[in-house]
């Protein structure tokens, strides 16, 4: 059962990377340049897929941490483990691409503006929920303890979605997301749905393999407790 997980998780990841490559080669070869922004709007092709891919990331923690909470399943507190690390990446490259494209577009790296702070602080909720889970001497009252943290710290992403229209930003309103349907070209959405697919593949990916590991590592501290 771990070697087909493993071979599945493996291809998966492959897949996502071929994929990432080929969204590489149409934001740099293909799709037209945006005429206000010029060539730093190619930015937007890797920084909203990474942005969805973390949002997706957060949701799988709270979802597995609920049925953690609920059920006490081993198998729900490893999926949320591995969901989280992922969500923490790819937050990561989201507040690295962010300062790139900002500089040139708003003439500074960072700005206290919502969508930006809130970002950061989604990101630094996660990075606590892996300080939570180590903060106690018993491992299961950490285990709760994170979970919790994972289900609160969702109810950030909304936040982050709607800070555009409910708050004063620097940010643009989406252009995909809309009631009357996208605004973007269409050479310029196809991109970026392929950067959806790539990245969201790559997480899956990913996701398994990081699971499949975590559990041989339970599994494995177990046999030296027990043995």
């Amino acid at each position: 059962m771990y070697k087909r997980t493993g071979w599945i998780g493996t291809a998966t990841a492959l897949l996502g990377v071929a994929l990432s490559v080929l969204v590489l080669w149409m934001v740099f070869f293909w799709v037209p340049t945006e005429a206000n922004q010029g060539v730093i709007q190619r930015i937007f092709y890797m920084h909203v897929p990474a942005a969805w891919v973390a949002f997706m990331a957060f949701g799988i923690v709270a979802f597995a941490s609920a049925v953690y909470l609920w059920l006490g399943d081993e198998r729900a507190d490893m999926a949320a483990v591995a969901a989280a690390e992922g969500g923490i990446i790819f937050t990561g490259i989201v507040l690295l691409t962010g300062p790139l494209w900002g500089k040139i577009a708003w003439g500074t790296y960072w700005t206290w503006e919502p969508r930006l702070t809130l970002t950061l602080l989604l990101f630094f909720i996660y990075v606590g929920y892996f300080m939570v889970r180590a903060a106690t001497e018993n491992p299961e009252k950490g285990k709760r303890f994170a979970a919790v943290v994972g289900i609160v710290g969702a109810l950030d992403i909304p936040l982050i979605h709607v800070s555009v229209l409910w708050f004063r930003s620097l940010h643009p309103e989406p252009v995909v997301l809309k009631a009357e349907g996208p605004t973007l070209d269409p050479d310029m959405l196809t991109t970026l749905l392929t950067g959806f697919l790539a990245f969201t593949v790559l997480f899956v990916g990913v996701l398994m393999l990081r699971y499949g590991l975590e559990r041989a590592e339970r599994e494995l501290n177990l046999r030296q407790v027990t043995g």
